[in-house]
């Protein structure tokens, strides 16, 4: 196996000084006070509001500790019971193991209103000291004097609920299994948490990272928006994380150099802003924040117009890693159409995808639409009788599989049926509504946790294009590679995706500086050959960045050209670059 220098937490350098930087709780309520004392006013409202996941707990310690204040409000009390929120939510969160509906609730909703409004009327009431309002939501309570705002990134509170430290928002339930809090959240609590700090994000003025329990950060709002200004001006990288999973191998552990004492890594999250985070450095300190934020707050500058304008404030395109290397095959599987998606679950676009083998041993293959000829009445009829537990489900006697190798490159349309097999590691990419997978077939195992997994054979008889044979897939999906263009030095070639995706990838082939324009588009890169490659602007409108072997990287819009150019190790040498963006 190849070994990398792949860098696990990647960082933007925003220059200002560490005074801004406030470390500690009773580091950042010293400088609150000094806020509110400068204010000079009879009366002050702190707000304190929190992203779902925060320990209100532990902030409410910290307030009681270090401030006076004549009234501390917990914004919890004045919810609505947890069986009037499962009431409302229930049509979106579904009777389904995996799949919900998207929602257009709002923060306000979950609160008793005639409870609210008695409080909000209390604190109009106060004429002086200082009145404290914290916990989700506390800026529907009052105008604030000072607004805070304490933010978790996605996969840092997937760990709390799986450690059932965290449970859904009002419904009480830590103890819930980690697969129906991460859909309820997924569907329901993160899309309402970011209308809420999206509604109030110009009025905040320090945001505090709450990623490490007893650890907090503070900055100032203008700190935080010159980070955000500063990463929609240059390539960077949001920070990746990685989970195991019943058929995962071992390739991540050796490339990425993760836990040896992990059974397996089965994913790496390369490229997933709704779920990464952005890690911005501010001398020697390091503060973290979910990308989301940068998608919601600066989609035109991230996006381009073009993009924004067809997809609003969402990042459009994901990478990540699947590794079967030592492993097993995937779930069989097929992703919805777009009209089936939009009907059933109330998404605008499906997860057409793709796999770039990175890594492939002899025996690698994948998975691939159907023979010539199947009936599909007598395949769903086995998957069935398969989920049932009465037989085995013959996948190659109704599935092609095909052999594969290191950089080949497999499209995967919405309707194929597919799977990666052992042996291999995948970068996997794809649109972004990535919890969209109907699994048809599990090769009889069982989930990490002891328990089958969700299979949903119901969804996915409904989507499969059995027009995709064996003929078509080799001559439409396999290896669908044209040369763009051709030097001495360099080669240009699409390499996918299928004409009905709306996800482009170029492949470039290089051993000396090639320069790129990104036409107002977003570009996702990924360095799938070469040990080291320099990202420069030709007008050095920003500083060098150093990307190494299977690292991904996003270029904004708002970056007009690039240029990449074999470095350390790789000088002289054939590098190789995967570039996705967006057809418009």
């Amino acid at each position: 196996m190849m070994r990398s220098s792949y860098d696990k937490f990647p960082f933007i350098e925003v220059s200002q000084s560490s005074d801004a930087f406030f470390a500690g709780w009773e580091r950042i309520f010293r400088e609150v006070r000094q806020v509110v004392h400068l204010k000079n006013k009879t009366k002050n409202v702190i707000c304190i509001d929190l992203y779902h996941g925060v320990n209100v707990d532990e902030v409410l310690d910290a307030i009681k500790e270090n401030l006076e204040a004549v009234a501390v409000i917990n914004t919890n009390d004045f919810l609505k019971s947890a069986a009037e929120i499962n009431e409302m939510v229930y049509p979106f969160v579904t009777d389904d193991q995996v799949f919900g509906k998207m929602n257009d609730l709002k923060m306000i909703d979950f609160f008793d209103t005639g409870s609210l409004d008695r409080e909000c009327e209390k604190i109009r009431n106060i004429e002086s000291g200082t009145v404290v309002v914290c916990g989700e939501g506390a800026r529907l309570f009052a105008d604030a004097d000072v607004l805070i705002y304490a933010d978790l990134a996605r996969w840092e509170i997937q760990k709390r609920m799986k450690r059932n430290e965290v449970g859904n928002f009002g419904m009480g339930n830590l103890d819930a299994g980690f697969a129906l809090k991460y859909k309820q959240g997924y569907f329901l609590d993160w899309r309402v948490f970011d209308r809420h700090k999206l509604r109030f994000f110009d009025q905040i003025d320090f945001f505090i990272d709450a990623n490490i329990a007893g650890e907090p950060k503070m900055i100032g709002a203008e700190l935080y928006l010159k980070g955000l200004d500063e990463a929609v001006s240059r390539p960077f990288r949001v920070v990746p994380f990685f989970d195991p999973g019943p058929w995962g191998g071992q390739w991540l552990k050796e490339v990425i150099d993760l836990d040896r004492e992990e059974v397996n890594y089965a994913w790496g999250f390369d490229c997933v802003p709704e779920e990464n985070s952005l890690l911005f450095k501010f001398g020697e300190e390091i503060f973290e924040l979910p990308s989301i934020n940068l998608v919601l707050t600066r989609p035109r500058q991230l996006l381009g117009t073009g993009i924004y304008g067809k997809f609003g404030a969402e990042f459009p395109i994901r990478f990540d890693f699947l590794d079967t290397m030592d492993g097993g095959n995937l779930s069989l599987q097929v992703h919805p159409t777009r009209a089936y998606i939009q009907e059933h679950f109330g998404m605008d676009y499906t997860q057409d995808e793709s796999y770039y083998f990175l890594e492939a041993e002899e025996d690698a293959c994948v998975y691939l639409g159907t023979h010539k000829g199947v009936n599909a009445a007598d395949m769903i009829a086995d998957l069935e009788e398969a989920q049932n537990g009465s037989a085995d489900f013959n996948a190659e006697k109704y599935v092609n599989k095909l052999s594969v190798k290191k950089h080949d490159h497999i499209l995967i349309p919405a309707g194929t049926i597919h799977c990666s097999g052992k042996n291999a590691v995948v970068l996997e990419i794809s649109a972004t509504p990535y919890i969209f997978t109907f699994k048809l077939w599990d090769w009889g195992r069982l989930g990490l946790d002891g328990k089958p997994r969700p299979i949903n054979i119901e969804h996915g008889k409904n989507v499969i294009d059995w027009t995709r044979d064996e003929d078509w897939v080799k001559e439409n999906l396999f290896n669908n590679i044209t040369e763009i263009s051709l030097n001495g030095h360099s080669r240009e070639e699409s390499t996918g995706l299928y004409s009905t995706q709306f996800i482009e990838t170029r492949r470039h082939w290089f051993d000396r500086k090639v320069t790129h324009y990104t036409h107002g588009n977003l570009n996702v890169i990924n360095l799938v050959e070469g040990d080291e490659v320099i990202v420069e602007s030709p007008d050095g409108l920003f500083e060098p960045y150093v990307i190494h072997y299977a690292e991904t990287f996003i270029v904004p819009a708002h970056v007009a050209s690039y240029t990449i150019n074999p470095s350390g190790k790789s000088v002289g040498k054939k590098c190789a670059t995967l570039k996705a963006y967006i057809r418009v």
